[in-house]
C-alpha cells in the first residue's frame, strides 16, 4: 500500500457496487480515515435471497464495499477473495457469496447492523468503516421512458434495483419507498465530521442518487462543511444510463437534488472523448453545481474501469489542493 499523502483527511465515500469498490480501492492507498455509505436496495441474487427470508438489509454491495478496503498484504487479499467467493451449483447455497452468508449470521447474533459489519471489518483488518445508507431495506421505484413501443414518450414504472439495472427504457428519475427511510446515526455523524465527500463513481440512478433521497442524510449533505467531490463514470451504463453524456450525469444529480452544492467534478480526460463542444457542456453543468472540473487519466487499460492507482493520484491531488484549481501532476482544471 502506497504511503498515504494525507492519512488524517476524513473522507466519507457514498454509493455501492463495483463504483464504490472502485472508489474505495483508491481512497484506502490516499488516507486512512474512510467511511463507506452504501445503498440497501438491492433485491436481486444472494442479497434479495437474503433480504426476502430473513427481512434484513441486503449485504452484497456492504460486501464489496468491506472487500475493497482490505489491504493488498497476504491477510488482505487472502480475506477480501473469501468474502467475495460465491457458491456454485444448483443447491440452497448456490449463488451465495461467503461475505454475504457471515455478514447475515453476525447480524443474526447481534441485531445490529452497524456492529455486525465493525466486526467483519476488524477481521478484515480494513482501512476505515462501512455502514449502511439507511436502517431498513429500500426499494427503488422509477419512472422509465420507452418501453411501451407504441408511446415511446410515455412513462411507466419500474420498481426494485436489479429491474432498474437493466431496463431497456430511459430513466428519468427515481424515487425510494419508504420516502422517508430512517438513517443510520453513525452515517450522519460521518458525513457531518467529514473534510470530503466522494460521490460515485457507480451505477447512477441505483447505487449514487439514492442517497440523496433520504432526508436526513440528505440535509448532512447540504450542512456539512465538508468539500463535495464527484467522480464521474467513464462510460454509460446500459440499460440505466445508455446514451448519457459526462454532463448529462451532473444534470440528473442536479434534478435530483437541486440544493446541493459540488465543489468539485473529476473527469477521465479520454470520457469526455476530446470534444471541445462536450467539455463546454460539462464545464457548463458543473458551473451550475457550483464545481470546478478536473480532468485526470484514471482509466485501467482499456477504458471501461477505473484504476486504483491512478484514481488514488486524483484524489490526492483535489485533497492536497483543497479543491483550488491548481494544475499540477498531469491533472488539468477546468
Amino acid at each position: 500500500m502506497a504511503a498515504a499523502v494525507l492519512p488524517e483527511t476524513k473522507v466519507v465515500a457514498l454509493g455501492g457496487g463495483h463504483g464504490l469498490a472502485a472508489s474505495l480501492s483508491a481512497l484506502r492507498r490516499v488516507t486512512t480515515e474512510i467511511t463507506a455509505i452504501v445503498t440497501v436496495a438491492d433485491d436481486g441474487g444472494s442479497s434479495g435471497r437474503l433480504r426476502r427470508e430473513f427481512g434484513m438489509l441486503p449485504p452484497g454491495d456492504l460486501r464489496k464495499a468491506l472487500a475493497a478496503l482490505c489491504g493488498d498484504d497476504e491477510w488482505g487479499a487472502t480475506w477480501s477473495r473469501v468474502v467475495q467467493h460465491r457458491f456454485g451449483g444448483d443447491g440452497e447455497l448456490g449463488g451465495h457469496s461467503t461475505g454475504n452468508l457471515l455478514i447475515a449470521a453476525l447480524w443474526d447474533l447481534l441485531g445490529d447492523p452497524v456492529a455486525g459489519l465493525d466486526w467483519v471489518g476488524r477481521m478484515l483488518r480494513v482501512t476505515g468503516r462501512v455502514l449502511p445508507m439507511a436502517a431498513v431495506p429500500l426499494d427503488i421505484v422509477a419512472s422509465v421512458s420507452g418501453l411501451d413501443p407504441d408511446a415511446p414518450g410515455a412513462l411507466s414504472v419500474v420498481r426494485g434495483q436489479a429491474d432498474v439495472a437493466v431496463t431497456p427504457g430511459q430513466v428519468r428519475s427515481i424515487s425510494l419507498h419508504p420516502a422517508d427511510p430512517p438513517a443510520v446515526p453513525e452515517a450522519v455523524a460521518a458525513i457531518a465530521d467529514a473534510d470530503w465527500i466522494v460521490f460515485g463513481p457507480g451505477s447512477w440512478f441505483t447505487s449514487v442518487l439514492p442517497h440523496l433521497l433520504v432526508p436526513s442524510l440528505a440535509a448532512a449533505l447540504r450542512a456539512t462543511t465538508a468539500r463535495r467531490l464527484v467522480a464521474l463514470n467513464l462510460v454509460p451504463q446500459p440499460g440505466e444510463t445508455g446514451g448519457f453524456s459526462p454532463h448529462r450525469h451532473l444534470e440528473v444529480l442536479a434534478d435530483h437534488a437541486p440544493s446541493l452544492a459540488v465543489d468539485v467534478v473529476l473527469a477521465d480526460r479520454l470520457a469526455v472523448r476530446g470534444s471541445e463542444a462536450e467539455l463546454e457542456e460539462l464545464e457548463k453543468a458543473a458551473g451550475a453545481l457550483h464545481a470546478s472540473v478536473m480532468l485526470a487519466d484514471v482509466a485501467a487499460s482499456g477504458g471501461a474501469r477505473h484504476d486504483p492507482v491512478r484514481l488514488a493520484e486524483a484524489y490526492r491531488q483535489v485533497f492536497r489542493s483543497g479543491g483550488s484549481t491548481q494544475q499540477g501532476g498531469g491533472a488539468q482544471w477546468r
